[in-house]
């Protein structure tokens, strides 16, 4: 072999060992990473407001952490969760939350935050819904009147609690469905423009609300009843059952949350001056 080509043989073999090197210790910074990466099964309301856009980069920067949302129906992430296809769940069912857990599916849950439902309708109200005392009477006044109605319908938080304030009128709406009742399926936000499109009746949660763009000639039309709390939970999937869960990085994101870091990360978060969340872990 000529000299010149004995030499470049050597220079060439530094190079391809840290090619070696790189391919070497290159699956592990990404196993590394990956390790710290937790999948949240969250409720819509808290993707469609904007809320994680603004405290994720803030946990991130605190913690290195990263942390990837999936967005569904409360009653679709609890299920997600429960087949393993997350590490937390954030959502706003309490009495689910706390079945969840009661069957070895989560730890325990906590208290993260809250806000309020709304009931949102068309400028002219039609059911006179705004003269209402309470829940109840807003609702009676629009079945009354058979004023469209528009719900969610998909087993979410938001629907759940419509559940909820419909059985305290004693009317059932859903014997009613495609009349004057109408059921999305959808989330929030698409429910949202049915119920603009339809000049309907609606109820949203109100940080939902506060970032929506279509709104038309709707607005807020009832608020303010105790019933209308909405509390938010955080639970960190139980890795009895589920093997896959990535406890310890699951645990640091729900520390966070109720922390006082994170808790003045979610208070501090405002759409034109507006408060979306509020802050109330023990």
């Amino acid at each position: 072999m000529p000299q010149w080509a004995m030499l470049n043989t050597f220079r060439l073999k530094p190079a391809l060992a840290m090619l070696l090197l790189v391919a070497a210790i290159g699956p592990v910074v990404a196993v590394a990473e990956a390790a710290d990466t937790i999948i949240v099964q969250s409720t819509t309301s808290t993707q469609n407001s904007g809320l994680y856009g603004h405290i994720l980069p803030i946990y991130a920067g605190d913690t290195g952490h990263v942390v990837k949302v999936v967005a569904a129906g409360t009653g679709q992430a609890i299920k997600n969760a429960r087949n393993c296809d997350g590490d937390v769940l954030l959502v706003h069912s309490k009495a689910d939350e706390e079945a969840f857990v009661a069957a070895g599916r989560g730890l325990a849950r906590q208290d993260v935050m809250y806000n309020d439902f709304v009931i949102i309708g068309p400028g002219d109200d039609p059911a006179e819904v705004e003269a209402a005392a309470t829940i109840a009477d807003a609702l009676k006044r629009i079945a009354t009147s058979r004023s469209k109605f528009v719900s969610r319908g998909d087993d979410s938080g938001t629907h759940k609690a419509e559940h909820r304030f419909w059985a305290k009128t004693n009317i059932d709406p859903t014997g009613d469905s495609g009349t004057w009742y109408i059921e999305t399926g959808q989330g929030m936000g698409g429910t949202l423009n049915v119920a603009v499109q339809l000049d309907g009746y609606v109820i949203s949660d109100r940080s939902t609300w506060l970032t929506f763009g279509n709104r038309f000639n709707h607005r807020i039309l009832f608020e303010g009843d105790a019933a209308l709390f909405n509390q938010y939970g955080v639970i960190v999937v139980n890795p009895a059952a589920c093997p896959s869960v990535k406890l310890e990085p699951a645990q640091a994101f729900a520390h966070w949350l109720t922390s006082a870091k994170g808790q003045a990360a979610i208070n501090s978060y405002r759409v034109n001056g507006q408060q979306l969340f509020f802050g109330n872990a023990e």
